[in-house]
């Protein structure tokens, strides 16, 4: 057959990739500008390449290319072509244009000036009028440094509509491009591939079509069917012959996990489509959630860009967490694909390779980090995990590995067995996270000093009543952890400190303390939960941390309370203030109780319990005030006289009349806040008198107010409190168990300038 000059067009970046898939495919190919690949094939080759390229968005048909500096040369060249051979009478010929560093500048121009060539050429040749009501010939002119070159577009819509994805999630990602990220990979079909932010499911399904060897334009249609040129069953017998190489036997090991289960709907009905819904395993996670049992698989993916304004800081948070989540993954590899330049200093860790590609309009870099590759054994012995899930586990050892630093991003053609090409040096490395001998050496250290400590503390749940204390406060300085118990669980957090690990690794640094402490101290894994308490300035305020919900209940000298351990970076119950709980229920009985700042209503439970006349929680949030019924209902005080007041503490007391209203209370402010409940800012440091004053003109004669502050810098204004007798009680309040014994400062006010009576 006649040998025909074609081009295969695709998107800035991947022209090595389609030049590679047209040498496979019998082609030699050379890239003739950016975008375009030239080769030579007949007929058949264009049945054959628009149903096998993966990565193009198109296959054209060059018909001329020619110097075209005005329009007059363009004209006349394009009219003495003989189109005849390309265009039946009664074709459709549509002419699109594109010009760039030329002197036509009009692209609109260009395409009258071509269609009207091209409809003089036609007339000449069929000697009749043209009525273009067959099948259609799509012409394209484009003009590169005053070079024209005139196309026929033998696709139709582009090779990146495959036909499975009928319909569209938000930000959807072309198949063409999710398949270059693939071959762009170290994946095989053997390896395990996983998406965590899968969307509509397109790398999934497009590994899964590759690994299958499915030809991606199977079940669709094509502009060139439909050409009198085209011989009969040039394409039937393409396709017939892409069902013969498919690999239906195998069994692969895809995921893809979304925190958008609408959309992994979406994602379901596309692989059902592409026949491929059996490959893999779709769930509904958030990223934070993510392990795998499997080892040495790719990680290929495209997280959120957050192209909005409010949507940044969450996405630029999202990337941070990035080192954290993978580093439980530390024999894969991974690919990820997004839209800013400095993606490895938010990372902290440096690509094997950098590819600039172009997901729509948005130029983006597709980072590629080259993990451990499996050894021979492990690859003549495969142990891969029967489960086809996405579950949280512990996280696989990092052995004695072999892997290769070479280039990558652009392996050669696998052979006809699917093997990988030879690499040439060796790292062991995890990409994220990784542990040195000191990290050990450190673990070692913290394990000794929590199995001391919990040796000292072991009887006070049966002797003192006492099941949530503190077992660790930053005892070790290279070792800035506070470990508390809460019965049945440890609640640790990590606090800010210089140090030399990068976020992946201080990442399994943390989960290395996390198994420590959880195996020291005898508590399941699954019981332990780690926090991060950032240094702060002093008008900045923790931000919540999850969104899980869970209420535990505890218990603290026969009373009960419920602890959230993981939303927030206070659990709910202040275990410093155990001592000044006791004081307060001592004094409670036949009081008026008043609690400023109530947070959970711990205080309030305890002056119940002591048998308080009544009692007032006052707190803005709505929130805190539900949680401090319900302790309060955990003990049985649910009468009408325990009454719980959303409103801000100063505004409350303004509120109040000049009349002795309480007998006790308890002040606990926070060291700054800004909720949009409080009417101004609170700094507890500017405020502290103005609040107290006030509340002493609410107070009865000899009445006790406990005062406390957290802030580090803290002074009680004395000289501007006159209706006190005030003594600090602090020493008695921190328990024994608190190394820190500045953690809070404390004072017992009583009203009424009467002598302090010993705490």
């Amino acid at each position: 057959m006649t040998e025909l000059n074609l081009l295969a067009a695709c998107a800035f970046g991947l022209e090595a990739l389609v030049k590679r898939e047209l040498e496979a495919l019998g082609y030699p190919a050379r890239v003739v500008q950016p975008g375009k690949i030239g080769f030579a094939g007949d007929w058949p080759a264009i049945a054959q390449t628009n149903l096998w390229l993966r990565c193009a968005d198109r296959v054209l048909i060059e018909v001329a290319r020619f110097p075209a500096a005005d329009f007059d040369q363009l004209f006349e060249t394009t009219k003495a072509i003989d189109w005849s051979r390309w265009l039946p009478r009664d074709s459709a010929f549509p002419v699109n244009g594109r010009s760039r560093n030329s002197q036509l500048t009009s692209v609109p121009a260009c395409q009258r000036s071509v269609k009207r060539a091209i409809v003089d050429s036609l007339k000449t040749s069929y000697q009749a009028e043209l009525p273009e009501t067959g099948p259609e010939y799509k012409i394209e002119i484009a003009l590169l440094n005053d070079e024209a070159t005139l196309t026929i577009d033998t696709t139709g819509p582009s090779l990146h509509k495959r036909g499975y994805r009928k319909l569209v999630a938000a930000a959807p990602l072309k198949e063409s491009l999710a398949a270059a990220m693939i071959q762009l990979s170290v994946w095989q079909a053997d390896r395990p591939l996983l998406d965590p932010f899968c969307g509509s499911g397109t790398i999934p399904i497009e590994a899964a079509l590759i690994g299958l060897n499915i030809a991606p334009g199977l079940h669709r249609d094509f502009a060139f069917q439909h050409w009198p040129q085209m011989p009969a069953g040039t394409l039937q017998k393409s396709r017939d012959q892409a069902l013969t190489m498919q690999h239906r036997e195998l069994t692969l090991q895809i995921s893809g996990t979304d925190r958008d289960g609408e959309v992994l709907k979406l994602a379901r009905y596309h692989a059902e489509r592409a026949g491929v819904a059996d490959q893999i395993h779709f769930q509904q996670k958030p990223f934070h959630e993510l392990r795998s049992k499997r080892e040495y698989g790719c990680l290929i993916t495209n997280p959120p860009y957050g192209q909005r304004l409010q949507e940044r800081s969450e996405v630029l948070a999202l990337y941070q967490s990035i080192p954290q989540i993978l580093q439980r993954l530390p024999t894969w590899s991974h690919y990820i694909l997004v839209p800013i330049p400095d993606f490895e200093r938010v990372v902290q860790a440096t690509a094997t390779r950098r590819r600039k590609l172009y997901n729509g309009r948005i130029e983006c870099t597709f980072y590629q980090f080259l993990g451990p590759r499996p050894d021979k054994k492990q690859q003549e012995s495969p142990t891969e995990s029967t489960e086809h899930d996405v579950t949280v586990s512990s996280d696989v050892a990092v052995g004695s590995v072999v892997t290769d630093s070479s280039d990558h991003a652009s392996p050669p053609p696998r052979d006809e067995n699917g093997k990988e090409p030879k690499r040439k040096s060796a790292i062991a490395a995890p990409v994220f996270g990784g542990l040195t001998e000191k990290d050990r050496e450190q673990a070692g250290l913290f394990e000794t000093r929590l199995k001391k400590r919990a040796k000292h503390l072991r009887r006070w749940p049966t002797k003192r009543g006492i099941t949530c204390f503190r077992v660790y406060e930053r005892d070790i300085p290279e070792l800035p952890l506070v470990v508390d118990c809460y019965e049945d669980f440890l609640h640790i957090t990590e606090y800010e400190r210089p140090h030399d690990r990068d976020l992946g690794r201080h990442a399994a640094w943390l989960e290395l303390m996390k198994k420590t402490a959880a195996a020291a101290l005898d508590v399941p894994i699954q019981r332990v939960v780690l926090k991060s308490r950032e240094r702060r300035h002093d008008k900045d305020q923790y931000e919540k941390q999850s969104d899980q919900g869970k209420l535990v209940s505890v218990h603290e000298n026969g009373l009960t309370f419920l602890v959230n351990l993981t939303d927030y970076v206070d659990t709910g119950l202040f275990l410093d203030h155990r001592n000044t709980r006791r004081m307060v229920r001592a004094e409670a009985a036949g009081k008026r109780f008043l609690n400023l700042f109530a947070y959970t209503g711990s205080f309030t439970v305890y002056a119940a319990a002591g048998g308080a006349q009544s009692t007032i929680s006052v707190d803005t949030s709505n929130t805190y005030l539900q949680w401090a019924r319900r302790n309060m209902a955990e003990n049985g005080f649910d009468g009408p006289q325990h009454r719980f007041v959303a409103a801000d503490a100063l505004r409350y007391l303004q509120a109040l009349p000049v009349a002795p209203l309480f007998d006790l209370a308890v002040v606990d402010p926070p060291t700054f806040s800004n909720n949009k409940g409080l009417q101004e800012d609170w700094d507890v440091q500017a405020r502290h008198a103005e609040l107290l004053e006030m509340l002493a003109m609410r107070m009865s004669p000899g009445g006790i107010v406990f005062f406390s502050s957290n802030f580090r810098r803290f002074k009680l204004a004395e000289s501007e409190l006159p209706s006190y007798s005030i003594r600090e009680i602090s020493n008695q309040t921190i328990p024994e168990d608190f190394r820190n014994r500045r953690i809070h400062r404390c004072w017992r006010m009583v009203v009424g300038n009467l002598p302090p009576i010993n705490a």
